[in-house]
């Protein structure tokens, strides 16, 4: 049965992964979403402010999805988002990292205009395996009511 609205409470949702970033899939990203030469040339990035290669910030963003959908997200009564709140590359992604990412609850509420749904307000800390934060993002998530999601 998979968890609706009424089962999200503010606090710590969990922390997923680790999920491994190797220096190929770095340049596999950037070479089709994001070519700039600090994602893709370890000469030009070590002349770039992050002072050698890293990821893009859009990769971060689609690890995030991958590692929310595996972590969570494929075991609720998802019905989307409206959308990205903030996100913030604080700390470049860098070849060989093990992320994780923490997941904190900060508020939910029920929809006024779609009785069936409720949001739920999530911080996203992606980290790696040293513990330094490399993205922060608040999303809010669409997840079905009890009663929409025919779940007791």
């Amino acid at each position: 049965m998979k968890l609706t609205f009424e089962d999200f409470k503010p606090g710590h949702l969990g922390t997923f992964g680790p999920h491994h970033v190797s220096r190929e899939d770095i340049i596999a990203f950037a070479s089709e979403f994001d070519p700039q030469p600090m994602h893709l040339d370890e000469e030009a990035a070590s002349r770039s402010m992050l002072k050698g290669l890293s990821g893009s910030g859009w990769h971060m963003c689609a690890l995030l999805m991958r590692m929310s959908w595996d972590g969570f997200i494929r075991n609720i009564a998802s019905s989307g988002a409206p959308g990205v709140d903030e996100v913030r590359w604080i700390s470049p992604l860098r070849p060989g990292d093990d992320l994780t990412l923490s997941v904190d609850v900060i508020e939910t509420r029920p929809s006024r205009s779609r009785p069936e749904i409720g949001f739920v307000q999530l911080k996203n800390d992606m980290r790696n395996a040293s513990g330094q934060t490399l993205m922060l993002a608040n999303i809010p998530i669409m997840v079905l009511r009890r009663g929409a999601a025919g779940a007791n």
